[in-house]
């Protein structure tokens, strides 16, 4: 079976694993279609990922096909497609006993701690398989990037017309965007590259920034005298998230949609002073894969612009160096299987 394994950073191969098996009760075999390539597939290319490992099959944003099910599957059936919710929790811990099973306290994700998703057939819990009859595999390997976006913009609970900036417009930072424009905010998304603010301008409909050079003094000129009361910072890069400690107005609310190795340093009296509320957000729960699914099926949610590159899974190592720089465009890469 055809197989792409990251063997260390930088080195991307193709090769061959044994087929999976029968799956056992509670489990599902699925035929892997498409899969997404993810900020955190870039970032274990680049050796920066902090809870990665190698070697490494990776893929966690996966559309597929259910092949066979085992004792006890109920939810799912042979031929059903399916997006596939990658966070393996416990079901025992504190976290997972509150249902936020996003941050099981031994939460392995799939393509992360574990072997993921670009292989041809896998064996996954068929209680993690979400199910639609309408999605394209495309649509559905879609599904788990949009819900980071939906968790994220739960965590930040905008109000109905609440000034929101979103810094950083790759695709959690749109997937964000995308969420709190349908939560009803006023949402300005904060960039350098030329092209996602440009993409964030034309298919979310959101006032679109260029992050060069821009103090909190210019960023509250540009929003007609008042600096926004809700922040996502969605960039990856410390800087960057240092920065975001200067953005929201008094009051006003940060959540970290990024993930870097290392510590974040803010200035206290500034944050006691405008009494900052700081949230972390960590991938999705599976009500946000049914509402992803449910938008993208009614039509609220439209995923055509979102895929704007694409290869099969052989010509994947030739291609992925060039996904990993900006000047090639990618907003989402997605591989065939």
């Amino acid at each position: 079976m055809q197989t792409l394994i990251l063997n260390q950073p930088g080195e991307l191969v193709l090769g061959d694993t044994p087929a999976p098996g029968a799956p056992g009760p509670g489990e599902a075999l699925v035929r892997v279609h498409c899969s997404g390539v993810c900020g955190t597939d870039l970032h274990a290319y680049a050796g920066n990922q902090p809870y990665f490992t190698y070697p490494r099959i990776p893929g966690h944003e996966l559309g597929v096909e259910v092949l066979a099910v085992g004792a006890d599957v109920t939810n799912v059936r042979v031929g059903h497609r399916c997006a596939v919710e990658p966070y393996l929790s416990c079901g025992r811990c504190i976290a997972c006993r509150r249902g936020r099973t996003n941050c099981c306290e031994t939460l392995k994700v799939l393509g992360v701690h574990v072997d993921g998703g670009w292989r041809g057939e896998m064996i996954v819990p068929a209680v993690k398989l979400h199910r639609s009859t309408k999605l394209s595999f495309e649509q559905l390997a879609l599904v788990e990037t949009l819900g980071i976006g939906a968790h994220a913009v739960g965590r930040g609970a905008p109000e109905r017309g609440e000034s929101t900036l979103v810094v950083g417009a790759g695709p959690i930072g749109l997937a964000v965007a995308q969420f709190a424009v349908e939560a009803g905010a006023k949402v300005t998304v904060l960039d350098v590259s030329e092209t996602r603010r440009a993409f964030a301008a034309r298919w979310l409909g959101v006032n679109a920034l260029d992050g060069r050079g821009l103090t909190p003094e210019a960023l509250r000129t540009a929003l007609g005298g008042d600096l926004p009361t809700l922040v996502f910072d969605a960039t990856g890069n410390p800087a960057s998230m240092r920065q975001a400690f200067l953005w929201p107005a008094q009051s006003g609310r940060i959540v970290f949609a990024s993930l870097v190795q290392g510590e974040i340093a803010f200035d206290d009296p500034n944050f006691h002073r405008r009494e900052l509320t700081v949230h972390a957000t960590r991938n999705s729960t599976p009500a946000e894969f049914r509402r992803v699914i449910a938008l993208i099926e009614s039509g609220r949610i439209d995923t055509a612009p979102w895929v704007t590159h694409r290869a099969p899974l052989a010509e994947v190592p030739k291609v992925f160096a060039s996904w990993t720089k900006p000047e090639t465009g990618v907003v989402k890469a997605m591989i065939g299987l």
